[in-house]
């Protein structure tokens, strides 16, 4: 493999640790937190594609949702153009949480960015591109 696709690997596996450190800094598990940042990113959705999103059953969302409903970080809302649809949404206090443990390590992902010339940055936007859609290819998410 290319020292690149290396490095890539070494990304992904630090973007997953770093999650988990996040989570526990704030008392949750990894796929509370990642589902608040799905949420926060992508705006509300059915519990079956926040489950899908996070890799984990149908029934595992619900159970998820649940918990994370019942402890003040997300809400269920019904679509106004049709009430049996429900969708599950981030709620203020999540918002603030996020914020809170992202902002350190947006810093950190920012100062290094800066350092790029404009040159440099659009080359690494393109190749980051390129790598996220070689990695959702195939994915079954609407």
């Amino acid at each position: 493999m290319d020292e690149t696709t290396f490095a890539v690997r070494d990304v992904i596996e630090a973007s997953r640790d770093l999650m988990a450190r996040m989570a526990k800094s704030v008392e949750m598990n990894a796929n509370d937190l990642t589902a608040i940042a799905i949420l926060n990113h992508h705006g509300p959705m059915g519990p079956v594609e926040l489950g899908r999103r996070l890799g984990i059953s149908g029934p595992s969302a619900t159970t998820l949702v649940d918990r994370m409903e019942e402890a003040g970080y997300l809400a269920r809302v019904r679509s106004d153009t049709d009430r049996r649809r429900v969708a599950v949404t981030v709620t203020d206090s999540a918002r603030e949480i996020a914020a809170a443990v992202w902002r350190s390590p947006i810093e950190k992902l920012d100062a290094v960015s800066r350092t790029l010339s404009a040159a440099e940055s659009a080359v690494v936007r393109d190749f980051l591109v390129r790598i996220t859609e070689a990695m959702n290819e195939g994915r079954e998410i609407s």
